[in-house]
């Protein structure tokens, strides 16, 4: 057995006595809004990670500076990824804004921000792949050698794969893993477009109820176990803790995901269990790491 390296050792014990039975996870995909904000603090949302044994954190801020919140009360474990977003329905019009840009530029520039997201791409609201927003977006993700989260809402995998196709230097964790797609659909995804990382947040009984991963025991369904063990090294858990969720993006009232948390996480923990211990080790923590450059014994 190898030992336990000095510096995992000490965030071990740091941590509240029920976080110490929980292995070690990374939620590939949280939130801190500002309608979270009104009923969790900053100082409770990091507490609520700590309470899960969460190792790493990506998080969006809406507006952006809100990931920061989080990442100046737990540098080590938060990730803060810049999204455009700013106000109500910018998840649906923000590929229009031409503002987006230079604000990239300029957010990106000052070295504060590790990915670019989340970004919405769903049919109907969406235009073309190719066209000066997107498309100048993942040249800037390329230039600063920095993922995008991305959610697509298709029935189909053409829009991702010719985006992908397109610039083949960008990496994409692909929010949902396709959302409504199958697992032969995201299976064409991850075949074509290498440096996709599908992470499977919201798969649950809860949001996708009609296209979970798991059975009614919460164990993984045939189908998406065989993928996941195809391509091990590019699946990722996350949390997405937005609720209730059809309330989609309210900015009347107050979003109370972070009451959820623990559910939403619970949730992938059952199922990995299940996995070969090895398998598991590598959703559940050290692809994420590797993603973002961290080193898988010691979380630096």
């Amino acid at each position: 057995m190898r030992p336990v390296p000095l510096a995992l050792l000490v965030l071990l014990l740091s941590l509240p006595l029920p976080a110490r039975a929980l292995p070690p996870l990374a939620d590939s995909h949280v939130h801190y809004k500002w309608n979270q904000e009104e009923v969790t603090s900053a100082e409770t949302a990091v507490q609520i990670l700590l309470d899960n044994n969460i190792a790493l954190a990506l998080v969006i801020g809406t507006p952006a500076e809100h990931a920061l919140k989080l990442q100046r009360l737990a540098p080590q474990r938060i990730i803060p990824i810049w999204s455009p977003y700013r106000a109500p329905g910018d998840w649906s019009t923000w590929s229009f804004d031409k503002t987006v840009l230079e604000r990239a530029r300029r957010a990106l520039a000052s070295g504060r921000w590790q990915g670019i997201g989340e970004l919405h791409l769903i049919s109907g609201f969406t235009p073309a792949w190719d066209t000066p927003v997107i498309s100048g977006l993942m040249k800037l993700a390329i230039e600063h050698a920095i993922p995008v989260l991305l959610h697509t809402e298709y029935s189909q995998t053409q829009y991702l794969s010719e985006l992908c196709r397109t610039h083949p230097g960008l990496k994409i964790v692909w929010a949902h893993a396709g959302a409504i797609l199958t697992p032969a659909q995201v299976a064409d995804v991850m075949a074509t477009c290498p440096a996709v990382w599908a992470e499977l947040s919201a798969r649950d009984p809860w949001r996708y109820v009609d296209n979970p991963i798991t059975d009614k025991d919460g164990q993984l369904l045939p189908a998406w176990r065989q993928l996941i063990e195809r391509y091990p090294d590019r699946f990722l858990v996350g949390s997405d803790p937005v609720w209730p969720v059809e309330r989609l993006d309210s900015w009347d009232e107050a979003d109370s995901g972070w009451q959820q948390y623990g559910r939403f996480v619970d949730f992938h923990r059952t199922w990995l269990k299940a996995l070969p211990p090895a398998l598991a080790e590598k959703l559940r923590l050290t692809n994420a790491l590797r993603l973002f450059g961290k080193d898988p014994a010691t979380g630096q």
